[in-house]
């Protein structure tokens, strides 16, 4: 737990034409982000795609990215699935492989458990699978309230943390308000890394970072040494990069297509997502020459 701090970009999943996952591709994509300057990975996560991945490729894609970790940073093994049942599956699979902590969604269909059954989730799941666990506060009709993150937090002490998504930092702020001691927040607001770092965020996991992992490591070093005039800089172009890879819809592909731009072998989108086109693609591209990272 003492390990995970700092910026772990949760990597994307190299697919090829035809849907495949190409785990020799990981390894590749490890060693840039090792030689970036991050502090760990996370895995099998939204940017990852990880909602299309089976029980089988789960455990296939962690250990791949273990293997290709080598030790030199932490991996965080991503868990999207609809069922307490299923969840605690995917994170007994990999019960036996060096992983620090396992980045679990609310159930994320229709329907929404209540309060208790969302602690009586993660309880489960932590008893079940014996892992520390981060709580991927990320799906809108499963939203949990700050209140009920510290509440699961307090009740089950293998919930080590939780990643804070969506755009609102005022949820973000109550959130770091009131946390406590022990407890890890990471900041998924992409567009708004620097004051995340400045309320006091332990880290980061957010797609911004594995489509620009080296000014994310600067922005973070920056705040840290108290050197917010080049934070503030890092954070306007990191924000415009942010724009650029907009929509959301095909956030995936358009984090594959800025790692291609840097010499990442990142693959293609599984379907039925596609790669952003050419106008698409020229807007990413030209924030990232405006960070330097152009090749």
């Amino acid at each position: 737990m003492s390990t995970l701090r700092g910026v772990i970009p949760p990597v994307t999943t190299p697919f090829d034409s035809s849907g495949e996952m190409n785990l020799a591709a990981v390894a590749g994509q490890i060693d840039w982000m090792v030689g970036c300057g991050v502090h760990g990975i996370a895995v099998g996560g939204s940017t990852g795609e990880g909602h299309t991945i089976t029980g089988d490729e789960f455990r296939d894609l962690i250990a791949a990215a273990v293997d290709g970790a080598k030790g030199r940073i932490p991996v965080v093994a991503g868990i999207i699935t609809d069922s307490t049942r299923d969840a605690i599956r995917r994170g007994q699979s990999v019960r036996d492989l060096d992983v620090a902590a396992l980045q679990v969604t609310p159930v994320h269909y229709l329907f929404r458990p209540s309060d208790d059954a969302m602690v009586e989730h993660f309880r489960a799941l932590a008893g079940e699978t014996g892992k520390q666990i981060i709580i991927y506060n990320v799906v809108p009709w499963t939203y949990l309230s700050p209140a009920l993150l510290i509440r699961i937090m307090d009740e089950v002490p293998d919930v080590i943390g939780v990643k804070q998504s969506a755009g609102d930092l005022k949820l973000f702020a109550d959130l770091m308000a009131d946390v406590k001691p022990g407890k890890l927040i990471f900041s998924a607001v992409d567009a708004l890394m620097y004051p995340s770092y400045a309320l006091g965020a332990h880290g980061s996991i957010a797609a911004i970072l594995s489509a620009a992992p080296k000014p994310s490591v600067e922005l973070w070093d920056a705040v840290k040494a108290g050197d917010h005039a080049a934070a503030h800089a890092l954070h306007l172009k990191l924000l415009r990069l942010w724009n650029a890879l907009m929509p959301h819809d095909n956030l995936p592909a358009s984090t594959k297509y800025a790692q291609s731009v840097q010499g990442c072998d990142a693959g293609v989108a599984r379907q039925p997502m596609s790669m952003p086109d050419a106008a698409h693609q020229a807007r990413i591209r030209k924030a990232l020459d405006g960070l330097g990272l152009v090749r």
